[in-house]
């Protein structure tokens, strides 16, 4: 699992662009209108918590978890600056165990996208699962299938902002729908000093089926899929597929999901 231990310190300024703004938009939208009253989420891969505080700023009971140390460290200053301080854990979502359950659980930023084997995406929702209160919704995004093959595919990018400069390329690993993110990072460090980190991150998507058949394998009921920040299906040009599953509630007398 990717930690990000240079790209943490710079991730926000490289990132304004980002439509943080749709993200909280969207699954506000979603909250809203479930039948119940939403009281926890748990913001799985919440990097430097932007949709957290948003969330929290909304009135919302919001946790977060990482793995990335650096990411988190981020994440605590922003919102004690904010006046906030939920927990935060430093764990892999593939396997955590955490005190709690949440009504809630969201993955965003393509942040499942970093789990490349079928097996580990497994463990992951089964992880979910069990930290759902029963009824409790599964929210998360990934990078469509065609994303992957029409635009990250041998990209390269660079670009600067503040005292920071980046060189961003992608290419393909020769696995299917599999990329390797490799970044070099400066950071200026006073007069003509600037510190280089060099990381390496992969990413793989699978099609829709895929996520689907294992949602249903954990026990999930799948209620929606949805393409670039709107509620319409996914099509040929989505960049962005969003994914909504519940934990059934089951009937203490039958023991039959309803």
């Amino acid at each position: 699992m990717v930690t990000y231990a240079g790209f943490a310190q710079v991730y926000d300024r490289l990132m304004e662009q980002a439509p943080y703004d749709e993200w909280l938009l969207w699954i506000k939208k979603l909250i809203e209108g479930e039948d119940s009253r939403t009281q926890t989420i748990l913001d799985a891969g919440c990097g430097t918590g932007t949709i957290l505080v948003d969330l929290l700023e909304s009135g919302y009971n919001v946790q977060g978890l990482d793995a990335s140390r650096d990411m988190l460290d981020v994440a605590e200053q922003k919102l004690n600056d904010r006046g906030f301080s939920p927990s935060l854990y430093h764990e892999d979502m593939r396997t955590f165990r955490l005190p709690a359950s949440y009504d809630v659980v969201i993955s965003f930023c393509d942040s499942l996208n970093y789990i490349t084997e079928e097996s580990d995406l497994h463990h992951t929702f089964n992880t979910f699962y069990e930290h759902l209160n029963e009824g409790g919704s599964l929210v998360f995004d990934v990078h469509s299938t065609d994303y992957v093959k029409e635009v990250l595919q041998d990209f390269s990018f660079a670009d600067a902002a503040g005292d920071a400069a980046y060189i961003w390329n992608v290419i393909p690993t020769g696995r299917e729908l599999e990329v390797q993110h490799d970044l070099s990072l400066f950071i200026h460090r006073g007069d003509n000093a600037y510190e280089r980190f060099d990381e390496r991150h992969l990413q793989r998507t699978f099609p829709i089926s895929t996520y689907c058949t294992i949602l249903k394998t954990c026990g999930f009921e799948l209620c929606g899929i949805y393409g670039d920040f709107t509620w319409d299906p996914p099509g040929e040009e989505t960049d962005r597929i969003f994914f909504h599953a519940k934990k059934p509630v089951q009937n203490r007398s039958t023991g039959i999901n309803l």
